[in-house]
């Protein structure tokens, strides 16, 4: 079964008189030590900061690290271990990155784009993800989740995380693989069946959906 890693916290003492450009609400836990804060950071492993083919419109794509399945022919192995060399950055910090982008967004005065956070499997630092999600959709932009769904569970507190991250996506690219089980098992070393519980859910709970075969 997929492993769900607790999310990654950086300590710093941060006096915000002197650093008034750090957010405070970028770091979402605070110790009971006076101007102590635990900041979430993201396992990145790179960007793309001009997508055309992973949601619509333009978008500024982010691969996470970290993925369960060892697909034969997966396009992105560098990304499978989560320990290997890797950019750290708190929800707020890559929100900022991307938010330079934002004039590639609107096409004609209309909305044409966003960001879109693929991977490796993103399910895995689901945690990150809504966090920074949650900025995105604060400033209106559109979200959208590229998953293979291999970290899909409807145990706890794996399914309430998910339900929480589904209310600020706006789109899920939900990989299939392979329908077979035994041949999906071949191809990548891991169950479907909860990819599929997965496609279910979403499609019952009416999430904009794209299936596709990467």
């Amino acid at each position: 079964m997929a492993q769900y890693p607790k999310p990654c916290y950086h300590k710093k003492h941060i006096d915000y008189k002197k650093h008034p450009d750090i957010d405070r609400n970028a770091c979402n836990i605070k110790s009971s030590r006076r101007n102590e804060v635990k900041i979430m950071l993201g396992n990145i492993h790179s960007i793309e900061t001009f997508g055309s083919a992973d949601g619509p419109g333009v978008r500024y794509l982010i691969f996470l690290k970290g993925c369960n399945m060892r697909c034969k022919y997966c396009h992105n192995p560098e990304t499978w271990d989560p320990a290997a060399e890797k950019m750290s950055l708190s929800p707020q910090q890559m929100f900022d990155k991307a938010y330079r982008y934002r004039n590639y967004w609107t096409k004609k005065g209309q909305p044409n784009g966003g960001i879109t956070v693929s991977g490796g499997e993103p399910l895995l630092q689901i945690d990150f993800v809504t966090e920074f999600f949650s900025i995105a959709k604060a400033h209106g932009v559109h979200t959208t989740l590229d998953s293979c769904g291999s970290a899909f569970s409807r145990k706890e507190p794996f399914f309430s995380k998910f339900q929480k991250l589904m209310e600020v996506t706006d789109l899920v690219m939900l990989d299939l693989k392979e329908i077979d089980e035994e041949k999906h098992k071949e191809l990548t070393g891991y169950t479907n069946q909860n990819i599929l519980e997965m496609a279910k859910f979403l499609s019952d709970n009416g999430t904009d959906m794209w299936i596709r075969h990467v």
